[in-house]
């Protein structure tokens, strides 16, 4: 995105009273120890933040990364290593007002379940995790659904990060479907008929009764705006 088009749509979405966050590239890898791969994340990182600062937005969302036949827990101390140099940089390029949001992964052979973003996350006060419910309930195969899935994973937030910041959490939110092996399979919408999940209803639920400000991005297939208004419908009904 080049910095005309990125200043227009920031001063369209402050004109419109809209919040942005701005999604890194795809191919980001933590979990990759080279050192050619630590430079690119970095500039893709950097690059990032650069437009989003020229919009405007405030916070951008990064993946973890894949395990590379590494056991999780060697994945995720490299990218806990890569993330500190990400930072150095990044608060020496002057983005420090631009968090960064590692966010939580959609297939199993991935790095990045709850667990491990959050721990990723501790290891620095300014990093806010983006929790998308719909890559947790894939890569569980359905598991992580309903009032009790809802409460077990926002518990888990506040227990990792504390109150205040569990509650300010960055989110994406679609119902996904999966299969048995993989977990994400792609993106749908609250229209589609098939049984997909997650149920949003409940999560909009506890959100509300904690009084927490997350910020939810509706990422369903091509009905985000629709999908988006349901979701506010229900955390207003909640309050």
């Amino acid at each position: 995105m080049g910095e005309s088009t990125a200043r227009k749509l920031g001063e369209a979405a402050l004109e419109a009273g809209i919040s942005l966050s701005l999604h890194a590239p795809y191919f980001i890898n933590l979990a990759n120890p080279d050192p050619d791969s630590l430079k690119k994340t970095t500039g893709y990182i950097l690059a990032s933040c650069r437009a989003a600062d020229w919009m405007g937005a405030r916070r951008v969302v990064i993946h973890t990364g894949a395990l590379m036949k590494r056991s999780r827990r060697e994945a995720l101390d490299i990218a806990k290593v890569s993330m500190a140099e990400v930072l150095r940089i990044w608060e020496g390029e002057g983005y420090s007002h631009i968090a960064l949001c590692p966010e939580t992964m959609g297939k199993i052979n991935q790095l990045g379940d709850l667990t491990e973003v959050l721990e990723l996350c501790q290891t620095d006060g300014r990093l806010i995790p983006c929790v998308d419910f719909g890559h947790l309930y894939a890569r569980t195969l359905g598991a992580l659904t309903g009032p009790a899935a809802c409460e077990a994973i926002l518990d888990e937030m506040e227990a990792a990060l504390g109150p205040e910041r569990a509650g300010q959490f960055h989110s994406h939110f679609s119902q996904i479907e999966f299969t048995p092996n993989g977990g994400e399979k792609c993106h749908r919408t609250f229209a589609d008929n098939g049984g997909f999940g997650p149920d949003p209803a409940p999560l909009m639920a506890a959100v509300a009764r904690r009084g927490w400000s997350p910020t939810f991005i509706c990422e369903s297939a091509g009905t985000q705006e629709q999908d988006a208004l349901t979701m506010k419908a229900l955390y207003r009904g909640a309050l």
